[in-house]
């Protein structure tokens, strides 16, 4: 009964990224879902994994860690999308596939000196902060260069693009301005920084509520966590 109920949760949530891809006259190849399972069991995760779902997200480091290791190392994408913090870098370096939430300068030194040990290569994003919120992680636009600069000088680092967080609004119509913020952001640097260690072509934005908004403006990957998972099992 479960299996058939994440089957078409998957399968409407698929849907639902292709009409919006195709209403904006976007192929829906362009967009990676990632499947956020943030305080849910892995044994859901499982679930997605057998039907044939690959990038799933969290978090939490220690929740991120915890999955991995009940999972084949050869055929997942794993993605942190959640706040970081220095100290468990050492630990997101040997599993992770990709970081969407890099916000300070000195996380790309941490994780370069982690991965040049392990022989690893890790795409990252730069979380930029579109909604003005003090809550929400992410650094300011025009900081931007400094971390450009900076991936440069790694050898074990590929930043591919940014990531933004929107506020929460009772209209998705409401986040757009955010959304398009990113995205005017992501075609600014796109002329000014291209080598083999930049490469900006990913948008991470967008979420289970405005999904479509997020696509028109440009997503490459979104993130959905209660369309997939249900609602969240919020532990105090």
């Amino acid at each position: 009964m479960m299996h058939t109920e994440y089957q078409n949760r998957l399968q409407e949530l698929n849907q639902r990224i292709e009409y919006a891809a195709k209403a904006c006259g976007r192929n829906p190849s362009e967009i990676k879902l990632i499947a956020v399972s943030k305080t849910h069991p892995v044994d859901a995760v499982k679930l997605f994994y057998e039907l044939g779902h690959r990038a799933f997200g969290e978090n939490k480091v220690q929740e991120m860690v915890g999955k991995w290791e009940e999972f084949p190392k050869s055929d997942i994408e794993w993605h942190m999308i959640g706040a970081m913090q220095s100290n468990k870098i050492k630990y997101l370096a040997p599993r992770v596939n990709w970081i969407h939430s890099i916000s300070k300068v000195s996380y790309l030194d941490e994780l370069e000196k982690r991965l040049k040990l392990l022989e690893r290569t890790v795409n990252v994003l730069i979380q930029v902060n579109i909604s003005d919120e003090d809550q929400k992680s992410g650094c300011e636009p025009e900081q931007l260069p400094d971390f450009f600069k900076k991936v440069e000088e790694c050898e074990h680092i590929k930043l591919r693009g940014l990531m933004g967080i929107a506020s929460l609004e009772k209209e998705p119509e409401d986040v757009r301005p955010q959304f398009k913020q990113l995205a005017d952001l992501l075609k600014k640097y796109q002329k000014e920084y291209q080598s083999d260690k930049i490469q900006l072509t990913e948008l991470s934005m967008g979420m289970t509520g405005d999904l479509e908004v997020a696509i028109e403006e440009g997503a490459t990957m979104i993130r959905v966590g209660t369309a997939l998972f249900g609602n969240r099992d919020y532990i105090v």
